[in-house]
């Protein structure tokens, strides 16, 4: 997974359309954009419609306030906003976001897990149930709670784009207030619809294992090598996962996982200059013995006589 600063992605976006930043930055913002931004989703719309992503849900969280009517789909639950909610997203749990009617209005503001390290609350967001695999990230919102939140986000939205010394400090507040918040809320109700369970279980599988993809660099490192891994990634039990993904793709966990990464490791011999002791750590291996034995496995051929 490519990890990059918010800097360097809104850079990327004025390369390859400069018009969009008038969409995605708020007015009067610094160049000091860090590991933090927020959004109203009225101004991000043009952008979406030109398709341009204002950020990479592969490395950053993501706290939404929704108005409108929405699905969120993950492995083992649908979980429906009738009116509006918050949703916690974290990149390590794929889902689907499915708007289900035209009426959408909110903000949303992402952010990686250094931002908050300055807060100096040890928190650690993979702990907390609201980002946890298996836990409960979308809340339903009754009116009170809609206005309180909408108050707090038109303060953060004020508050980046201010000139005041201090307000990545002040803005770290605000997140932890936000995750405070949705801590206290009672959680959505969760949805199980057999018919499309498995297509669903399939779908965030396949998600899942290309977040990992592709490798940019030696000191990347493949994270998720097992079906255990993913299957604990997705919460579901690995036999559900493997029975899944054989009934709809006719192939094992293991298969896919493997067929994957050796395409990635095709790529890497070929297009890069890394020394094969590289692409094995890159590719999860410990021993560069481990990685020969593997690719050979899959394809008859040493590492090095593919190279060559």
């Amino acid at each position: 997974m490519s990890i990059t600063t918010l800097e360097e992605f809104y850079e990327q976006i004025a390369v390859n359309a400069p018009d969009a930043l008038g969409y995605l930055l708020p007015d009067g913002i610094t160049r000091e954009i860090g590991h933090f931004n927020v959004f109203r989703m009225a101004d991000i719309q043009p952008v979406r419609r030109k398709g341009i992503m204002p950020y990479n849900r592969r490395a950053y969280y993501k706290i939404s306030l929704i108005r409108g009517r929405n699905r969120a789909e993950y492995a083992d639950k649908v979980i429906d906003i009738e009116e509006s909610g918050l949703l916690f997203a974290t990149p390590k749990v794929p889902y689907h976001y499915y708007p289900l009617d035209e009426d959408q209005s909110g903000y949303f503001c992402i952010f990686t897990e250094e931002f908050l390290h300055h807060s100096k609350t040890g928190i650690q967001l993979d702990e907390l149930p609201l980002f946890r695999a298996g836990g409960y990230p979308v809340f339903q919102l009754s009116p009170g709670d809609t206005a309180e939140l909408d108050n707090l986000f038109q303060r953060i939205h004020k508050e980046l784009s201010s000139d005041y010394a201090y307000k990545y400090d002040l803005l770290r507040n605000y997140v932890l207030e936000l995750i405070h918040y949705g801590q206290k809320l009672q959680p959505a109700t969760a949805r199980y619809p057999a018919h499309n369970a498995g297509a669903r279980v399939s779908s965030l599988f396949v998600e899942l294992l290309e977040r990992q993809f592709p490798i940019e660099s030696p000191r990347q490192r493949l994270y998720l090598r097992t079906a255990k891994d993913y299957a604990d990634r997705l919460a579901i039990h690995v036999n559900h996962l493997n029975k899944v993904l054989k009934e709809n793709t006719g192939k094992t966990t293991t298969r896919l996982i493997s067929g994957r990464i050796v395409k990635e490791a095709k790529i890497l011999l070929r297009q890069t200059d890394w020394n094969i002791s590289e692409i094995a750590y890159t590719l999860g291996f410990e021993e560069v013995a481990h990685f020969s034995n593997f690719f050979k496995k899959q394809t008859a051929l040493s590492p090095a006589a593919f190279r060559n």
